[in-house]
């Protein structure tokens, strides 16, 4: 994949403060902030579009729920400057949203994602937007997902979680690079 840079567009998904306590399991990845924030902020430098996706939860109790405290963005992906937002309330930023037509209204051609959590939102937003015939990009070290139950009464580690749906992606939606490696771009 040859990638223009002046037509990819930064994709934060699901950046909440409702990921960070009960009911959410543990997660893993402690420089998923850092990380995350790293890539704003160079693309904010470099004027690149960045399109913010939202998770605003129907569920009745959702701490995702609109206008809860954990529906707001975490400290440092709160949108600037006009930045739009794009408002979900299934797993893909793609489905019942405007997310497809803002992107071709810039002249997109590739999207990297990064978020919360790598397995259900990023993942299914990732695998859309490949079907739909964008170059995705995934940062992968500017996820995070949470362990899970294995349905047999143990627990999967996050980590696991992580890496076999990055090696899915990787091998069939997407490219996966490193924050270092897109910060280099």
């Amino acid at each position: 994949m040859d990638i223009d840079w002046n037509r990819t567009v930064l994709l934060p998904i699901d950046m909440q403060r409702a990921f960070d306590g009960p009911p959410w399991p543990k997660r893993w990845n402690d420089r998923v902030d850092e990380n995350g924030r790293a890539l704003l902020c160079k693309w904010r430098e470099a004027g690149r579009p960045i399109i913010h996706v939202r998770h605003d939860s129907v569920a009745e109790g959702s701490t995702l729920g609109g206008g809860t405290d954990g529906n707001r963005f975490r400290p440092g992906f709160e949108p600037q400057d006009g930045e739009p937002v794009v408002s979900k309330s299934v797993n893909s930023a793609f489905i019942g949203t405007d997310l497809d037509l803002r992107l071709r209204r810039l002249g997109a051609r590739h999207v990297v994602a990064f978020g919360i959590s790598t397995d259900m939102c990023v993942s299914t937003t990732v695998r859309t937007g490949s079907n739909m015939g964008w170059d995705m990009l995934l940062a992968d070290d500017a996820c995070d997902c949470f362990e899970l139950p294995d349905g047999k009464g143990g627990r999967i580690p996050a980590e696991a979680v992580q890496a076999a749906h990055v090696a899915t992606l990787g091998f069939e939606f997407c490219k996966v690079l490193s924050t270092a490696d897109l910060l280099k771009a």
